[in-house]
């Protein structure tokens, strides 16, 4: 029974010294000096304000997308003891003790370091030479903005690194042999590749672009498996089903994750709150959640409210009302109701509250027990401190002339008579008998008289109105635009008929019964539809750029300069490498043009099976460049040349796949591939050598003097920076 332990356990194991060299190599590139310098380089500014508000559990919404990035930036700040207490408000502030710099840029670096071994397998994955593979590995590792990016508090490396790994990861199950189908392997490559999707587009939405790449790429594998007649027809559906789990249904299950993550660590009320839901911030701890716990849910007659605009733009803002009304005559001669005005506040506000009534009774207190409203129902909305109604009747509006006025009514004794009955729509119902709830409810006031609907326009009032943002009775409406929508936010159940206690009692809290949160999918759905919608104001920057620019690498960014010596970092590529790349693109295309058109006459300049190489390996990183490129110049958004590297590093791939070719196939005497490998050697050492130049404002030391730093602007429209004093 123990006789195995008579002979020793031994294990064999093959190791690739070329990729633990290429590994140590990039660890090395993008480790060393990693905290230097000591200070906020360019977009670090952006990205540690969310790591603070990580750090602090605060909630907050990134337009530029999902969360992934951030919390794996925050992960750095939690392993490295970060408490959030930095002031991120100046590019080139220096960092305080508490903050771990090194341990809050080393998993962009780690991401940008192991780009590098991975360029060196998914060349060989292509079934490309030991050394075309190598040279791949090498360009990245040798790319200063790669580098640059890598080293710091950004977003751009760790994307690409999965964005290598999907590729990686697709490749290495497709070069699977047909009898691993539905193996350990064979289902650990399928999934990874779905895994490493769906974290490339929760990095970063540019993600997308790769992964519908991949996509495209497994449906055409699939499609040639179809007209294969080895497949039996219960195979092929297997192998579908297998590929919608992995590539469809885990990577939607991930991303999901992600988003359900975040908000479990986001729990506290924050700074952007006012851009969501009454509901939403109600589900937050502090901020609305104070005001709201213990509300009624039910909306009955008699309760007094404050009613939210849904949608928030220009600014959230609360149905309001006071005491001043409308100029007899607006500056254009038109003239007004000279009603009470009603407007749309964007403060808290004890004019902000209303009471709900039933207009067959006078009463404005709820009964024992409430009677709630429900869809459908009749009501009259009663401001609170004035006691006047809500009313709408045929006056233009004063900044909308084409939509009417909405007062509060004043009997001036004149034949205009009150036209305040509104009709309770909840939209998103789930019954036609559904009771108007606090916070959930988005409900449609609808005039009774008129058929209009209650509308906050967005236009500011004059000074009369306070620059307040005027509210319209909308006619001839037509769906559910969030501007005509309102939602309970505070809620009280009115106690008091007489109108100075129930002053005493709007001004006074509310401390009732209301325990109702919304689901994860309910606040997903919201945070996501913010995410894709929310539009910061897309103002010129000194670097921004156009996507015309980046081919040529005619523009540069500066991260950061030295505040006393001349030091500096900028994001600038190998000019050789990024030449290359672009010439290598251009002969990929000409070339397939060229086969192709010759193969249309049945002349086959190369065996099949370099066709099928040439354009498997090449179209994925043409592909690659291309879906990563040419969508930019579709995008209403400021640019900038880091938006370029994702398509930059497949571009980069091409290279060694062209140089093979060539080598292989056109250079066909041993002079021309003795004179090729020596002019391939010679354009390698100009890479190293601009690498070699550049590294200074790669790495940000050491400091060069002016003429040095002249010297480096090899393009006039380069900026490199110089001090006025500098010799």
């Amino acid at each position: 029974m123990l006789g195995f332990l008579k002979k020793p356990v031994v294990v064999t194991a093959e190791i690739n010294l070329t990729l633990v060299a290429l590994t140590l190599l990039g660890l090395l590139s993008r480790l060393w000096g990693l905290s230097y310098p000591r200070a906020v380089v360019f977009d670090e500014v952006y990205y540690g304000q969310f790591i603070s508000l990580y750090m602090k559990r605060i909630f907050f919404v990134d337009d530029s997308g999902p969360p992934l990035g951030h919390m794996l930036l925050a992960l750095g700040g939690y392993l490295g003891g970060f408490d959030g207490n930095f002031l991120w408000n100046r590019i080139g502030a220096e960092y305080t003790l508490n903050v771990p710099v090194w341990a809050l840029r080393v998993l962009p670096a780690l991401a940008g370091a192991l780009c590098v071994p991975l360029a060196y397998q998914i060349l060989v994955e292509m079934h490309l030479s030991h050394c075309a593979a190598l040279g791949a590995a090498l360009l990245i590792l040798l790319e200063n903005s790669l580098i640059t990016q890598s080293r710091f508090m950004l977003l751009e490396s760790i994307l690409i690194f999965f964005i290598l790994l999907a590729v990686l990861s697709y490749l290495k199950f497709s070069n699977l042999p047909r009898s691993s189908s539905f193996s350990g392997s064979w289902w650990f490559w399928l999934l990874l590749t779905g895994a490493a999707c769906a974290c490339a587009v929760g990095v970063k939405y540019m993600g997308l672009f790769t992964y519908l790449l991949l996509l495209a790429l497994a449906g055409l594998h699939f499609w040639h498996m179809i007209g294969d007649q080895s497949f039996s027809n219960v195979s092929l559906v297997c192998h579908f089903l297998a590929r919608g789990l992995a590539l469809l249904l885990i990577p939607l299950a991930m991303y999901l994750s992600f988003f359900y993550l975040h908000l479990a660590l986001l729990y506290r009320s924050g700074p952007h709150d006012q851009i969501m839901s009454s509901a939403f911030q109600a589900s937050l701890e502090g901020g609305l959640a104070r005001i709201t716990q213990g509300q009624p849910l039910e909306v009955a007659y008699g309760s007094q409210i404050t009613l939210r605009n849904v949608l928030g733009k220009p600014l959230q803002c609360w149905l309001h009302s006071h005491p001043n009304t409308y100029p007899i005559r607006y500056e254009n001669g038109r003239g007004s109701s000279h009603q009470q005005q009603v407007t749309c506040y964007p403060f808290k506000d004890v004019n902000n509250w209303w009471i709900v009534k039933d207009p067959g009774m006078q009463q404005l207190v709820v009964s024992n027990p409430p009677r709630p409203v429900r869809h459908g129902q009749v009501v009259q909305l009663v401001h609170g401190i004035t006691t006047r109604y809500l009313n709408t009747h045929d006056v233009a509006a004063p900044l909308s002339p084409h939509s009417q006025e909405v007062s509060c009514y004043i009997d001036y004794n004149i034949s205009m008579p009150a036209q305040n009955l509104w009709r309770v729509e909840i939209v998103n119902r789930e019954s036609d008998s559904e009771v108007w709830k606090t916070i959930l409810s988005q409900v449609r006031f609808v005039h009774l008289n008129t058929s209009a609907v209650l509308k906050l326009s967005g236009a500011s009032l004059p000074e009369w109105g306070y620059r307040q943002l005027e509210v319209v009775g909308e006619k001839l409406s037509k769906g559910y635009h969030q501007s005509m929508l309102w939602n309970v936010e505070e809620h009280r159940y009115g106690k008091s008929q007489e109108q100075k206690e129930r002053e005493v009692e709007l001004h006074s809290p509310t401390q009732m019964d209301l325990s109702k949160n919304l689901s994860f999918m309910a606040k997903f759905t919201e945070l996501q539809w913010k995410i894709l919608t929310l539009k910061n104001e897309d103002t010129e920057h000194k670097y921004s750029s156009s996507a015309l620019d980046w081919i040529t690498m005619d523009t540069n960014i500066a991260y950061w300069l030295h505040p006393t010596s001349a030091a500096q970092i900028h994001l600038l590529g190998n000019l050789v490498t990024w030449t290359s790349a672009n010439l290598a693109a251009l002969l990929y295309a000409c070339l397939s043009l060229c086969y192709l058109l010759r193969r249309r006459r049945q002349i086959c300049d190369i065996p099949e099976d370099a066709w099928q190489l040439w354009l498997s390996a090449g179209g994925i990183s043409l592909g690659g460049w291309a879906v990563n490129y040419l969508p930019f110049f579709l995008m209403e958004k400021t640019l900038f040349l880091y938006h370029y590297l994702p398509a930059l590093t497949f571009q980069i791939l091409l290279i060694p796949i062209v140089l093979q070719h060539l080598s292989d196939h056109l250079c066909r005497s041993v002079l021309l591939k003795s004179m090729f490998s020596g002019l391939t050697i010679a354009w390698f050492s100009s890479v190293y050598f601009v690498y070699c130049t550049f590294s200074p404002v790669t790495y940000g030391q050491p400091s060069l003097s002016a003429s040095e730093l002249r010297a480096l602007r090899w393009k006039d429209s380069w900026n490199i920076l110089l001090r006025k004093q500098q010799p």
